[in-house]
């Protein structure tokens, strides 16, 4: 259960929610027809405002309360959450359904808000997605909420991201987010019963409550079906040049067969993969795909489907324990048992990566009667095509990777031997048609969960911004839902007996700059610097790191800089057609790089006394960029790398406002794509090729002082991020990475983006960390 409470206070605020400052205007609830289209003013949609200069959202839904009360017991809660705007509230019933009904909390989205994606949590005997909510600057003050499937889940932090980037429009604009929730209402205490009333109550409830009420666990979230609010992220296609060579070999049941022409040409184990069209949403079908159940497996698995969990070690990783009857695809007599490992993560742009790797477990030894087989290392990636609407289906591309010996491939392949359609390799790619054919014939659990999603007009920003510029400041969301020591008294009412609204389908537009592009080549002569200053000569040898420099391509432990033709980035026409171009020479110089270890991850190591920054030569430096990646493991670790430019940076370029801009500007914009170039493929796998905006998916930290700037990012701040960061350490000796910073642009003036400086990682060495002096 939740360590914490979603927030640090209560407020039982006496308001309706008629009196709370009118953003979405007057709403009547959508019909509940799933393909409904929105009308204004009439039709199926009723939206009556006072004003519409701006549009406003309101998302609302019902999710699961965690946490811990003041007597120590867990509590999981089901509640009716609505964000309006930038302000959250919280009731025990359906408002719109409701009029009149109180809420139970309240409070304002902050731009500090991070929302981590912690995975599936057994919770009341049902599996639940568990989101955590903490201020990045203060994590005490922390929380959970829980979604009854990872699409709602995912919808949910949109959501969130949605306000925030109001927030953060906002504060752009130099308006005050300390907008006033209609204060004159004072908080009602007068319904809160005496303290030991309270916990008597309480227990009784939380008794109630660990029974597990099947009405609760079959509720679904309502955080509507098909909205895509992450309009910042870039085009489907990679950011990273492909570096395999895929080619359909053969086509079965309508799903594409492919095999990787470069892995084969080094005669041992070849890439195959089954990619396939599945008429859903990636949601339904990572739930499909994820969902041990042996009675719907049995539908479309013909090897994986007796499976059992064995093991849940975190929310994004688990491991099972399966067996199976060989004479479906062998002539073998003796059955079959296996157990493997599955870690998932969901990427920014929604892309489910699901890795599975054959173990060992101290539980499931060899079982009397069965041969312990390992089944092939896979991948399956699940991608959304386009954005469904009620004209069209939602749609996924499957992919499931996996490698294999050569024996029998290239007869199969060539048509000259069927012997290969009798191996578990086979199986594994058939499970892609089995899963195609499955969801075709089960048009239920394409259905999404019950939403309801609501565009409404409201009054303009700027006609309110002078009366609340000094009003005083609200009560921020973490303050305003989430210490539930008196949330004995939310609990009077019987929370069975209330369905959850039908899916409602809205096309949602995003308020803030909701911008990208194509690009072209930018090299160092553009006007990020301040080309009225001669340069200055970057002398390699007057800077030194504990990490040395390459002396070739083949050698080892040891970092290197390449140019930006292996990423692609947004060009001058990426606002019109979300193409991309491969990029040019950095802008900044690779000058060093630091390999330390600590004890405990360390930031502001640019002030350290013996750092390259502080020594003489540094200081001469006209800029310097510190990032300091901060990797958890056992000991921790930190790559420090020293990117520096041969002019002053120009004020008004991109750049420039990103150096001296604020910590909101810094997270929306920072952005990094990742490349393995060597390499074990399941490692590939998960890195990915997509740019990653880090201030989105892990906690940043800024300092700026004379001429640097240091970006501390933690990446144990994501717990998607440690899984990924353990994974490439077991393998961190064979591989090569490549890394490329970049600065977004959203505007046409800020395109074509440039690469702002590169990395190469060759085979690094964990005991060559140099231990660093704090």
């Amino acid at each position: 259960m939740a360590s914490g409470s979603i927030l640090s206070k209560v407020v039982s605020d006496g308001s309706s929610p008629e009196s709370v400052p009118s953003e979405t205007g007057s709403v009547e609830r959508l019909p509940p027809s799933g393909n409904s289209m929105i009308k204004e003013n009439g039709g199926d949609t009723s939206i009556r405002s006072t004003s519409s200069h701006r549009e406003r959202l309101e998302f609302s839904g019902w999710v699961y309360h965690l946490g811990v009360n003041s007597i120590g017991h867990d509590y999981c809660h089901f509640r009716f959450l609505c964000i309006r705007g930038k302000h959250v509230e919280m009731y025990k019933r359906d408002p719109h359904e409701n009029p009149g009904i109180k809420p139970i909390r309240r409070g304002a989205i902050g731009h500090t808000l991070m929302v981590e994606e912690l995975g599936r949590r057994k919770v009341n005997k049902g599996d639940v997605y568990v989101l955590r909510f903490y201020n990045r600057l203060d994590e005490t003050k922390k929380g959970e909420i829980a979604c009854a499937t990872a699409g709602d889940a995912r919808k949910w932090m949109e959501a969130f991201d949605h306000a925030r980037q109001q927030v953060e429009y906002e504060l752009s604009r130099g308006v005050s987010v300390r907008k006033k929730l209609n204060m004159e209402d004072e908080i009602d205490l007068e319904g809160h019963r005496p303290r030991v009333r309270r916990y008597a109550h309480g227990l009784k409830k939380l008794i109630k409550i660990g029974q597990g009420p099947e009405t609760l666990l079959r509720k679904a979230s309502g955080l509507g079906a098909n909205s895509r609010l992450n309009e910042y992220l870039d085009a489907d296609s990679g950011d990273v040049v492909e570096a395999h060579e895929w080619r359909c070999v053969r086509t079965v049941n309508g799903v594409r067969i492919f095999e990787d022409m470069a892995c084969s040409k080094n005669g041992k184990g070849i890439l195959v993969k089954a990619v396939g069209v599945v008429e859903a949403s990636a949601d339904t079908v990572f739930e499909v795909v994820l969902n041990p159940e042996r009675h719907s497996r049995y539908e479309w698995d013909t090897l994986t489907s007796n499976l059992e969990l064995i093991d849940s070690v975190n929310g994004h990783y688990d491991v099972v324990y399966g067996t199976f009857d060989p004479r479906y695809l062998t002539w073998w007599h003796s059955k079959r048992d296996f157990v493997f490992s599955r870690q998932w993560f969901r990427g920014q742009d929604g892309t489910y990566t699901i890795l599975q790797f054959p173990c060992v477990h101290k539980t499931r030894l060899p079982k009397s009667g069965y041969k312990r087989t390992k089944i092939n290392p896979s991948t399956w990636e699940i991608s959304n095509l386009s954005k469904p609407s009620s004209l069209s289906s939602p749609k996924c591309l499957v992919t499931q990777t996996l490698e294999i010996n050569l024996k029998g491939w290239f007869n199969w392949r060539n048509k000259h031997c069927q012997k290969f359609e009798n191996t578990v390799p086979y199986a594994l790619l058939s499970q892609v048609s089995g899963l195609k054919e499955y969801v075709a014939a089960n048009p239920a659990i394409t259905s999404e969960s019950s939403t309801t999603i609501v565009q409404s007009n409201a009054s303009d920003h700027s006609g309110s911004i002078s009366e609340f510029e000094d009003a005083e400041p609200a009560e921020e969301f973490y303050d305003a839902i989430a210490d539930d020591s008196s949330s004995s008294s939310e609990d009077e009412d019987s929370e069975n007996g209330k369905e959850v609204p039908k899916e409602k389908k809205m096309k949602l537009k995003n308020i803030s700059w909701a911008i990208a592009s194509l690009t072209l080549k930018r090299t160092s002569d553009s006007n990020e610097l301040d080309t009225n200053i001669p340069p200055i000569n970057l002398d390699l040898s007057q800077f030194n790191g504990s990490m040395r420099r390459a002396k070739d391509e083949a050698d080892k432990n040891c970092w290197s800089s390449p140019d930006g033709s292996g990423f692609m980035i947004r060009g001058k026409t990426y606002l019109k057609d979300s193409m991309k171009v491969k990029g040019g020479e950095p802008l900044l110089k690779l000058i060093a790089v630091d390999w330390f270890k600590v004890e405990e991850c360390v930031s502001k190591v640019a002030l350290h006394p013996k750092n390259l920054v502080q020594s003489a030569a540094g200081k001469k430096l006209p800029f310097i960029l510190v990032i300091n990646l901060e990797v958890p493991a056992r000991p921790n670790y930190s790559l420090v790398m020293y990117y520096a430019s041969d002019r002053p940076v120009s004020k008004n370029s991109l750049l420039g406002k990103f150096i001296d801009g604020t910590d909101m500007f810094r997270d929306s914009r920072f952005k990094l794509i990742p490349s393995i170039v060597e390499g074990y493929w399941m490692v590939k796998r998960a890195v990915g090729t997509k740019a990653c905006l880090l201030g989105k998916a892990v906690t940043c930290k800024y300092l700026r002082q004379d001429n640097f700037l240091e970006i501390d990012v933690d990446i144990s701040s994501s717990s998607v991020a440690r899984g990924v960061i353990s994974l490439v350490l077991g393998y961190v000796t064979s591989l090569v990475v490549d890394l490329s910073i970049v600065i977004e642009g959203r505007e046409e003036a800020e395109l074509p983006e440039y690469i702002l400086g590169t990395i190469r990682l060759s085979r690094v060495q964990l005991d060559s960390a140099v231990a660093l002096e704090v």
